[in-house]
């Protein structure tokens, strides 16, 4: 009970100063991308929110592998359990990652415009017609030398199981003939369950596989590539957490 309420309180304050840093450095942040195009002042200010949301959620992460992470463009793929997972994975892999987002996220204006300023693509699962879009939008921003995260089971597993995976984000990888980075990421369940709103403190692990080529593949190629991105992550979820 008493952690609980520990909790609630920790996760209240962290929920308002987030949101009032996101009332303040979001419009400065659209400003200087729409008007200017400078978007490395907004994804400068996203990862300062970002920063400042997992200190005040008490998360800390390790990672193994970062000698994996590739110096050109790549589709990063991970495993999903928590809400933590998006932003410790967005601080851990690429400095200007774009993310495949639901498009639900539009119900909030200000966050819906900063992500659409920044190059991430929204994706409405409900509309096959519009996701098919989204992906092609994305190989795009991808041969034009923007890396992208996806989370290929579309969903938060519940448990810690690793979900099948979806494949629009492996056929953006082979449309635009650049590598997958299998990632897995552990812990987060720990700090936020599914359907829960609290935070707690959690330690979590990432850790980042060999890129996996695509160069040469077709869109026949994309099952068996499924099936070897999925083992792979399952893999390093197999190999254990960094923290004792």
């Amino acid at each position: 009970m008493i952690a609980t309420t520990v909790a609630g309180v920790r996760s209240l304050v962290t929920y308002v100063v987030i949101l009032l840093y996101i009332a303040v450095a979001g419009p400065i942040g659209l400003t200087a991308a729409v008007l200017f195009g400078a978007t490395n002042l907004l994804f400068a200010l996203g990862h300062g929110g970002i920063s400042l949301a997992l200190a005040l959620a008490g998360i800390r992460y390790r990672v193994d592998g970062r000698q994996h992470l590739p110096t050109s463009t790549a589709v990063y793929c991970a495993n999903h359990q928590s809400n933590v997972d998006p932003p410790v994975l967005f601080e851990v892999l690429h400095p200007r990652m774009r993310i495949l987002y639901k498009a639900e996220l539009h119900k909030f204006p200000l966050m819906g415009l900063i992500l659409d300023a920044g190059g991430f693509v929204p994706v409405d699962r409900a509309n096959r017609e519009q996701a098919f879009a989204a992906v092609e939008r994305g190989a795009d921003s991808i041969r034009s030398g923007n890396s992208f995260l996806i989370f290929p089971e579309g969903t938060r597993s519940r448990d810690g199981a690793l979900l099948p995976f979806k494949k629009g984000g492996f056929i953006m990888a082979i449309g635009a003939q650049v590598p997958i980075v299998p990632v897995a990421v552990r812990g987060g369940r720990d700090s936020m369950r599914k359907g829960s709103p609290l935070v707690y403190p959690a330690k979590v692990t990432v850790r980042i596989g060999e890129p996996i080529p695509t160069a040469g593949l077709t869109f026949n190629d994309k099952d068996d590539l499924i099936d070897r991105v999925r083992d792979e992550v399952q893999k390093l979820l197999d190999a254990g957490p960094l923290w004792t």
